[in-house]
């Protein structure tokens, strides 16, 4: 008797929950069907009527196709008996599940996180031009490293100039000849390649200011509110503008300039002609210049190998902005919006676990009433049938013989006390047999709904 109250129960309690059940369902789809509505109208050109009836009518498909795929679901799966068949149903379910996140979910995401994920994508180029713009500086800075040691040369052939201009220092005499001539000449070249570095400085320093404006800007369009598509379109014209500037700051560099100025020092070398007005003071003055050249040489190559070094830094490529759509951009940042897919997914798929909770509520129902007695499980009105059928089968093994009127006799099925009261209470009336012919008595038809059926 307890298993035969709870499987009623259970089915009394799936009955009830009938009504909730599609309405929950019916409110799930219409959900599904809003956001999808709001993420096709993000994809879709064109005329603002055509733009509307075009995801009208996919939302309404969408939202359509949903409800009436988990009723069928919710009807068929938990009737299903064998591990076949119930495995061929999820097989089903999972197909249906994969077609509902491609037709919907991501759309459903793309709604909810559509503005955000933009964003995301502008604050990533953001960060990306803002490398390229610090290492374009840094490119055209190297070659301000280079000053000090051109300057550091033009200050010692300078030096060594006056030394030998005032004490012989190079020759051992003094006065302005060939040697002061050639060591003003080397202190000029460095000191004006020296210039065309400092001048160039300012050149850089103005460029590194317009870019770290651009990027002010574009940084203000990320954060700024309202909607994102126009801020989109502002901030692809500032990146234009600032690839200009970082394509300007690497032909900004003097490295190649200091390349080629550092060669020309030593290839380019004209000593002149030793003046001395004695022929030792000649001599000194020839091996004084060739010490020079010596010199020269050696500076020439410490410059092109230091200006080398910094033209052989990894030049900044340029970069292409794409821009992207919400859903376009929801799907390349997914990892980034977590907890937007889970609540697009969950909208479509949360009747999954409506599914098996009637799978799992039928089966119990089912295992409960295959363990009850044929005994518990007959009505009264199944009791007076069988009894009937009873006497009908007996008064048709006896011979047709009529019996007489006063023979004529009411025949009452004996059944037991139990089955009396149950009789009663369900008002059944007596069956009468006459004329050796057992008519049935009418009861009433037992209800699918009064208790769980025997599997």
């Amino acid at each position: 008797m307890p298993s035969q109250n709870n499987a009623a129960r259970i089915g009394q309690t799936i009955r009830g929950l009938e009504t909730t059940t599609r309405f929950a369902l019916a409110v799930l789809a219409l959900a599904s069907g809003v956001y999808t509505y709001l993420g096709v109208r993000g994809l879709l050109d064109g005329d603002a009527n055509f733009v509307f009836f075009a995801a009208i009518i996919y939302s309404v498909a969408v939202s359509v196709g949903i409800y009436v795929f988990w009723s069928y679901m919710m009807r068929f799966l938990p009737l299903m008996r064998t591990m076949s068949q119930r495995l061929a149903m999820t097989v089903v379910m999972a197909i249906g599940s994969v077609m509902i996140v491609a037709m919907s979910s991501w759309l459903n995401a793309a709604a909810l996180a559509g503005s955000a994920a933009l964003e995301q994508h502008m604050a990533v180029t953001l960060e990306d031009y803002t490398g390229d713009l610090d290492a374009a500086h840094a490119n055209a800075l190297g070659a301000q490293s280079l000053l000090p040691d051109v300057q550091r040369a033009a200050d010692r052939f300078a030096t060594l100039a006056d030394e030998e201009r005032s004490g012989g220092a190079l020759t051992g005499s003094a006065g302005s000849g060939s040697v002061v001539q050639l060591l003003s000449q080397m202190s000029a070249q460095m000191t004006s390649l020296g210039a065309s570095i400092s001048n160039s400085q300012a050149r850089v320093n103005e460029l590194f200011q317009t870019g770290s404006e651009r990027l002010s800007v574009m940084r203000e369009l990320v954060s700024a509110p309202g909607a994102v598509q126009p801020r989109a379109d502002e901030f692809a014209a500032e990146i234009v503008a600032l690839t200009g500037v970082i394509a300007a700051l690497q032909e900004t560099s003097v490295a190649p300039s200091v390349a080629r100025a550092a060669e020309d020092l030593s290839l380019g070398f004209i000593a002149p002609v030793a003046d001395g007005q004695s022929a030792g003071l000649v001599v000194r003055q020839d091996a004084a210049m060739a010490n020079i050249r010596e010199a020269v040489a050696a500076q020439s190559t410490a410059l092109s190998e230091a200006a080398q070094a910094i033209i052989d830094e990894p030049r900044v490529e340029p970069r292409r902005f794409v821009p992207l759509s919400s859903a376009e951009a929801v799907l390349r940042y997914a990892s980034d919006f977590l907890p937007s897919w889970a609540g697009a997914i969950s909208i479509d798929l949360l009747p999954v676990v409506l599914v098996l909770l009637l799978a799992v509520a039928h089966e119990a129902m089912r295992r409960d009433a295959e363990a009850l007695d044929d005994a518990e499980t007959l009505t009264a009105a199944d009791m007076m049938r069988a009894v009937a059928l009873h006497n009908q089968m007996m008064a048709s093994a006896v011979p047709s013989e009529r019996l007489e009127p006063e023979d004529e006799t009411e025949v009452e099925p004996v059944v037991e006390p139990e089955t009396v009261e149950r009789v009663e209470a369900n008002k059944v009336t007596e069956t009468e047999t006459k004329d050796d012919t057992v008519t049935t008595i009418p009861a009433f038809q037992r209800k699918r709904g009064d208790g769980p059926a025997r599997s």
